[in-house]
């Protein structure tokens, strides 16, 4: 029997409505009867995120700029998307071709995993293509500037380990596929 209880939300009002960001302020009641009058909520949209590789073995990745955090960054293709009007199947597909002029024929449900869960309420969707090939060039949003790497599936771990690939999205896509492909 599970002993866990929920917590009570007394009230809730948006405190940032912008398109780019949303933040809800909850008044919550614990489990234990206290109250906590400002617990954040960040709003986020769903995000596809794509593991896709070559038919030579090479995982196609994206290098860019973050500015939150004021550094560049080795990621997989992947993006935001609204679920009534796209699947994360397809948003996958789209953010790999935009992103890298590479596109996926068939790909494959890797895992959908909850972001940040204490403070955001979005979903990253998991996908693996193999066989990816280009199609054309990068069709870039006005705020990217985006290189394109491919790093060879026996580098990847190595990879991880020395800190060159660290953005935690990308390392679960990573590891969850290399499994689900016995590399």
């Amino acid at each position: 029997m599970n002993k866990l209880k929920k917590w009570k939300t007394l009230k809730s009002q948006m405190v940032l409505n912008h398109r780019w960001c949303q933040v809800r302020q909850d008044e919550i009641e614990l489990p234990n009867g206290k109250i906590i009058d400002d617990y954040f909520v960040c709003i986020k949209p769903e995000v596809a995120l794509i593991l896709p590789i070559t038919s030579n073995r090479e995982v196609i990745f994206v290098r860019q700029y973050r500015h939150a955090v004021g550094d560049f960054f080795i990621e997989l293709p992947a993006g935001s998307f609204d679920p009534s009007k796209e699947s994360a199947e397809s948003a996958a597909i789209r953010e790999l071709q935009e992103e890298t002029g590479y596109t996926a024929h068939r790909v494959k449900k890797i895992a959908t995993l909850h972001d940040k869960p204490s403070k955001d309420t979005n979903q990253i969707h998991l996908f693996l293509a193999e066989n990816v090939i280009k199609i054309g060039e990068q069709n870039l949003d006005i705020t990217e500037e985006i290189e394109i790497l491919s790093i060879p599936v026996e580098s990847i771990l190595d990879k991880i380990h020395q800190g060159e690939i660290s953005v935690a999205g990308t390392v679960a896509a990573l590891l969850l596929g290399l499994k689900f492909l016995n590399y």
